[in-house]
């Protein structure tokens, strides 16, 4: 039973950090207004909630060896793709992460939107956004690789 919930919540957290990722970036798109930003603010928390759990299971799956053994993951080419882009997840998410909790604090202290949030950073993270889905979908490909046998040393 703990192999099913860890895979199922582990499911989850890729549909959920998906579509939230998705739902930043289109928030972002429009004129910071602080409606807009109030759906961006929902949609990094749902992201934020995703990647920790995403994380968390992940790294119980493999150290636990709940599916296969931690020598099947590290000997297997797919599995260093999908860390690889995982990681490269992590380092594009810095800025808008700083840049969101920032503006988040500007506006709980009275700020306006208009002055809190600025236009050209919130197009950045709106393409940081949509790149990062892009990602995740490529985790998809390799995870699926690796659960179908690929990447691993013959």
């Amino acid at each position: 039973m703990l192999r099913l919930t860890l895979a199922w919540l582990h499911l989850l957290a890729l549909g959920i950090g998906l579509g939230a990722v998705i739902y930043r970036g289109s928030a972002l798109r429009e004129i910071p207004a602080a409606g807009a930003l109030q759906r961006a603010f929902r949609a990094d928390a749902l992201w934020g909630m995703a990647a920790l759990l995403w994380l968390a299971t992940g790294l119980w799956r493999l150290f636990g060896a709940t599916e296969k053994s931690v020598q099947f993951y590290m000997t297997n080419h797919a599995f260093f793709a999908k860390m690889g882009l995982f990681v490269a997840i992590l380092l594009l998410e810095i800025w808008p992460m700083v840049t969101l909790i920032r503006w988040r604090k500007a506006l709980g202290a009275g700020g306006p939107p208009e002055t809190v949030a600025d236009p050209a950073a919130a197009k950045r993270i709106a393409i940081i956004s949509h790149v990062e889905a892009l990602l995740v979908v490529m985790i998809v490909f390799a995870a699926v690789a690796m659960a179908r046998g690929y990447g691993a040393l013959s």
